[in-house]
């Protein structure tokens, strides 16, 4: 086993340099290339014979009887069905100072409601939008203490 081990790394290195040099050979033409002359247009047109496409296999292969998996997306619309519009409603505020401000964040917070604070550069509007008029019509009861001004509108998108 000592003889076999003593002799597999020299003619490991043997075997790796021999490959290395054919490598070489393979890659560096011995004949020289002219690179002087331009090349020559050549203006004949050939006619390419129709090639096996592997595309082709598949769609063959449900004459078989069976199927390749493919990534398909079927859409089915269900078009009787009438489209109800649900009613959103939008409460809008202005505040005019960081009170009013930390009251109504405090009031939301209770009342489990998202909002939308749009500022500009001279005034702070709360924007909150939902389809419970109830909930809406109790927050402004309870902004009246604070007076805090608020609007109930019907929210309608800009299409």
């Amino acid at each position: 086993m000592k003889k076999i081990l003593k002799w597999f790394t020299p003619v490991l290195a043997l075997g790796v340099a021999i490959f290395i040099i054919f490598f070489l050979i393979s890659i560096n033409p011995s004949h020289e290339q002219n690179y002087g002359q331009p090349l020559r247009h050549k203006s004949e047109v050939l006619q390419k014979k129709p090639q096996d496409v592997w595309l082709n296999h598949f769609s063959k292969t449900q004459k078989l009887g069976y199927f390749y998996p493919v990534n398909e997306v079927f859409i089915e619309l269900d078009l009787d069905e009438k489209i109800v519009s649900k009613t959103i409603y939008k409460l809008s505020a202005p505040l005019l100072d960081p009170y009013q401000l930390f009251c109504l964040k405090e009031e939301l917070k209770q009342h489990s409601l998202k909002y939308y604070l749009v500022r500009d550069k001279n005034s702070v509007e709360l924007l909150i939008y939902s389809k419970d008029v109830a909930r809406l019509n109790s927050l402004v009861r309870v902004l009246k203490n604070y007076q805090i001004s608020a609007n109930i509108e019907l929210f309608k998108e800009d299409i």
